[in-house]
């Protein structure tokens, strides 16, 4: 048996300030990704040089990529954060191949493709609450499904509860055509296309009659309590303040809230904050609720579509 060939890599990071926060007190950061992988970590100002077999190696620049990355999106950098990183790179693929998220019926698994959802996957099954924001693509609302799904199969849970702000009708749906479930079915598409995914249409039909799958808009969620169930808002970045406040708070015992929404496709007047983006960063030290960032490299669309989203960003950004 042959010994693996020695590789290096070398990293170059944005400023000085970037690498402090990434290397953490002390180096602690650098110290956890470098006894985690088996990598030969030197750190000279603003570069990472990374030495040691080739896997390990490669490893360690994914775990950098998503550390740059949430540093990026959320300014600072956690212990837990870097704990997670390396844990879903180092061992994501066998933990996702051992814990699918949910089995459609044509057999096939839903799994996370990326270091990014598999953070998401992660995040979603170790905490109470989990926000998620990441352009259009990432697989946000479709794993918050096949968590649900996977949940509700296992008899963790009871219902699941589906819920979007109807921003783009001003959230008075009376001059809608049809009932309650007809006039909110337009905005809650993307649930429904990922339920019919991994469940049979027969029996999506069959629990929403019974009330194990209930729609409702976000409008209708005042003074509720809501137990046993995994609450999924859709679109978040449409919610103002007070409405996120009154969503966030309605949770009851053995129940979990999954946030999804893309901040950069924000319908609400520019006069009014978006609640997504006043709650990701008001709530960020908060015990058991989890932030999650994904960008476009994330993105499990079609390849062209990582290319439309960043030509938009870096559009905006100039």
């Amino acid at each position: 048996m042959t010994d693996q060939a020695s590789t290096a890599a070398t990293i170059q990071l944005d400023s000085r300030d970037e690498a402090l926060l990434l290397f953490g007190p002390r180096d602690a950061f650098l110290r956890s990704v470098r006894d985690a992988l088996g990598v030969r970590l030197v750190a000279r100002g603003d570069t990472i040089q990374v030495d040691g077999e080739a896997e390990p190696v490669a490893r360690a620049e994914r775990v950098f990529q998503q550390l740059r990355q949430i540093l990026k999106q959320s300014g600072q950098l956690s212990a837990e954060e870097v704990r997670t990183v390396v844990e879903v790179v180092q061992h994501g693929h066998e933990r996702t191949s051992a814990q699918n998220l949910a089995v459609q019926p044509t057999g096939r698994s839903v799994r996370p493709r990326t270091d990014g959802q598999g953070r998401y996957i992660q995040a979603m099954r170790e905490n109470d609450v989990t926000l998620c924001v990441g352009p259009a693509g990432t697989g946000k609302s479709y794993l918050a499904v096949g968590m649900a799904v996977n949940m509700l199969r296992q008899g963790l849970i009871k219902r699941i509860v589906l819920v979007r702000p109807a921003v783009e009708a001003g959230e008075r749906l009376g001059f809608l055509p049809g009932d309650l479930i007809a006039k909110i079915n337009p905005y809650l598409r993307p649930l429904f296309d990922a339920l019919n995914e991994m469940m049979e249409p027969e029996t999506v039909r069959r629990y929403m009659d019974t009330d194990i799958i209930e729609i409702a808009p976000l409008a209708y969620m005042r003074g509720r309590t809501i137990s046993n169930s995994v609450i999924i808002l859709d679109e978040g970045q449409n919610t103002t303040i007070p409405q996120m406040k009154m969503f966030l708070t309605r949770m009851g015992q053995n129940s979990k809230i999954i946030v999804t929404g893309d901040v950069t496709q924000i319908d609400l007047p520019r006069t009014v904050r978006s609640g997504l983006i006043d709650a990701m960063q008001r709530l960020k030290n908060i015990e058991r609720l989890a932030l999650v960032y994904l960008d476009e490299t994330d993105i499990v669309r079609h390849p062209l579509v990582q290319k439309i989203v960043r030509a938009y960003e870096e559009k905006e950004r100039r």
